[in-house]
């Protein structure tokens, strides 16, 4: 019997107030992919419910997963939570054969793509800071202290994301953008080391 399958692990990260989490759910509306659930240490919002898109854990909880060495990659963020993405996830998406979308920061893009070079890095973009400032402020999360340091953080991760990303998309318009990253995905998945197999069997079918 074959072994499974490598999945395609595609990362998608951006500042704070990117529209990233939307435009994963762009990629997840591509059949055959499925999401990478984070654990996190800070607290869920009002909105949040636990196993959507985290996993909420104590910092004791969060520790002993490090020491066991369950997570793919691990950060801090603000020098306050810590986020991770649990290792089961790649074993899962490989088991079910479908692809999988992690949503995370260049710290975390950064140990993924040292592990697993063939992984998939989008960085997503404002198109201003201007406007990224607009959408922090829209949100009302965020005390001005907060957002000035969201900013600040923005700048670094621009500065930085050609190191680690493959791919930059400028979420001006959701929709583009959001055609966009389904465009990268699905060129991803007809690249030729990723169709080895079905092209084998169509030159048999020619004879060999």
């Amino acid at each position: 019997m074959p072994a499974p399958k490598q999945p395609l692990v595609f990362i998608v990260s951006g500042p704070s107030g990117s529209g990233k989490s939307t435009l994963v759910q762009k990629l997840l509306e591509l059949p055959g992919t499925m999401l990478s659930v984070s654990c996190t240490t800070r607290k869920p919002r009002p909105t949040e419910n636990a196993g959507k898109w985290y996993n909420f854990v104590t910092e004791a909880e969060f520790q002993q997963m490090v020491e066991r060495g369950e997570f793919l990659e691990s950060a801090q963020v603000f020098g306050k939570s810590w986020y991770g993405t649990p290792r089961k996830w790649l074993d899962e998406a490989r088991h079910k054969g479908l692809d999988l979308v992690l949503e995370i920061d260049v710290q975390g893009a950064a140990q993924v793509k040292q592990k697993l070079p063939g992984a998939v890095a989008i960085f997503i973009l404002p198109p201003s800071r201007q406007e990224l400032e607009r959408r922090l402020r829209e949100r009302g999360q965020d005390s001005e202290e907060e957002i000035a340091r969201r900013l600040e953080q923005a700048r670094k991760e621009i500065l930085a994301f050609r190191e680690f990303y493959d791919f930059c998309v400028i979420n001006e318009d959701l929709e583009r953008a959001g055609r966009e990253v389904q465009a990268i995905a699905i060129a991803t998945r007809r690249r030729c080391d990723q169709n080895v197999e079905q092209v084998s069997k169509i030159l048999d079918s020619f004879g060999g």
